[in-house]
């Protein structure tokens, strides 16, 4: 059977059918321009493209959800909900936490110890900031990241 798990607070592990809100959408400020400025150059977000290989921990999906719930802080990035499903009998978990500033995902792959993770991130939030929170959390021995700049609105 596939396991869907999502978190009422940091750390919290409940199973459950529905993702969880950690904070409710009016206390965004929707108003607020929420794009990024780099090198002199406007951009809607910056997004990493992370890799880890011969990585532990890939097949716990509270494991996994702690650890983007923390790489999303590490990042001051507001997590809104988080959503995994862990697959059988591979024990593969693929997951989100939706971010008030866009999201960070990740897919795992036990059977190769390798996990592909997103961090894409607007507004006053580093992208950068998750990485390390990530690495520790997931010790991969071997590990690449690359950045692209989305939505470059002006120079």
């Amino acid at each position: 059977m596939d396991e869907i798990v999502g978190s009422g607070g940091l750390g919290a592990d409940i199973a459950m059918n529905e993702s969880t809100n950690f904070e409710a959408a009016g206390d965004i400020d929707e108003s607020k321009d929420w794009c990024i400025e780099l090198d002199g150059e406007r951009y809607a977000g910056l997004h990493l493209l992370v890799e880890f290989w011969d990585a532990q921990n890939l097949n716990d999906p509270s494991f996994i959800e702690t650890a983007l719930v923390d790489a999303a802080c590490a990042a001051k990035a507001r997590v809104l909900e988080t959503k995994l499903h862990k697959f059988t009998p591979s024990g593969g978990v693929t997951g989100v936490a939706l971010l008030a500033e866009s999201h960070i995902s990740i897919h795992t792959w036990p059977e190769h110890s390798y996990a592909a993770i997103d961090v894409f991130m607007c507004g006053t939030c580093n992208p950068h900031d998750a990485v390390p929170v990530l690495e520790k959390a997931f010790a991969p021995q071997r590990v690449q990241v690359i950045e692209q700049r989305r939505g470059k609105i002006s120079a």
